[in-house]
């Protein structure tokens, strides 16, 4: 496959910067911030694409699938953090979201060299977990033509997944790979080609949105409150019973009696007190209302 850099946004040199290596340490953060400054402008034009995305997210989410995001270097790693913030936020299972990266995860901490390179790699690695129609397979791609990126979304396209792509380049590879393109060209960056710049901010901005409404949207949230956090340390127990709190109004006691009374669960607590239950029917009313606390306590 051929390789015109030339073509890429990406890849181009940015005229308000040519002068870098030239610049006190000050004149080149005010470069950043003002080239920064440019990245949710160019992601507003996208919103109802990504919310596209999110709403396949969720979908796939309810018929008990997954949501895979892919990539390499920059755009592998964001998609892994993102995967991997979404248990302890939102107290979903790690295999329900998931980050894969070229080169696998020794690849989150070094460049596994040719990884990405490979399109026999991004079907094997969704090989290897078992990829099903029901699930939703994202690529995320900064340049738009990673040819790993290409071979994971061809294999889910074969399978019937749906599939979505997000780069920061127009008319890419990938995007026209996938169901859906995500193309957010935020332009040159301020070094040449480093697009763990305004690329991969872009990038980040735009997981961090389709996994949110996807999380919202299956009953992680009530009001504006994690009500599935996971409370793995003495913070996140004050957070949770803070979380009751100010979805109650009860007092901090009574948020921690009843976290406790509901096994260590915050819905079931907020439920328990909002709708003037107990624990076990606090449970059957969300199971009912498939995790919506909303819904729970009508």
């Amino acid at each position: 496959m051929g390789i015109n850099l030339e073509s890429m946004t990406t890849e181009t040199r940015n005229p308000d910067t040519m002068d870098l290596d030239r610049m006190t340490a000050l004149e080149v953060v005010t470069a950043m911030n003002r080239e920064d400054a440019k990245v949710p402008a160019a992601i507003s034009a996208q919103l109802p694409s990504i919310a596209q995305v999110a709403e396949w997210a969720i979908a796939s989410l309810e018929a008990g699938g997954r949501v895979f995001y892919m990539g390499a270097g920059t755009s592998g790693r964001l998609g892994v953090l993102d995967a991997a913030e979404c248990p302890p936020t939102f107290g979903v299972a790690p295999d329900r979201m998931v980050g894969l990266i070229a080169g696998g995860e020794k690849a989150f901490l070094k460049a596994v060299e040719g990884a990405e390179d490979s399109r026999e790699l991004g079907r094997e690695d969704l090989t290897a977990w078992g990829l099903e129609k029901r699930d939703l397979v994202i690529g995320v791609a900064a340049s738009g033509r990673t040819p790993y990126v290409l071979g994971g979304l061809a294999y889910a396209r074969e399978l019937g997944c749906r599939t979505a792509a997000v780069s920061c380049n127009a008319g890419s590879e990938i995007g026209r790979a996938a169901d859906l393109a995500v193309e957010v060209v935020v332009g040159p960056e301020v070094l040449t080609g480093s697009t763990r710049l305004k690329a991969g901010t872009a990038q980040k901005l735009i997981l961090n949105m389709i996994s949110t409404a996807a999380m919202v949207g299956v009953g992680k949230a009530y009001q504006n409150l994690m009500v599935d956090v996971m409370q793995t340390n003495e913070k996140l127990h004050r957070r949770a019973e803070k979380i009751v709190m100010e979805a109650t109004g009860v007092d901090r006691e009574t948020a921690r009696e009843r976290i406790t009374a509901a096994g260590g669960s915050v819905k079931t607590a907020i439920t328990m007190i909002l709708a003037g239950c107990g624990a076990q029917e606090a449970a059957s009313r969300l199971e009912r209302a498939r995790g919506h606390v909303r819904e729970a306590i009508q």
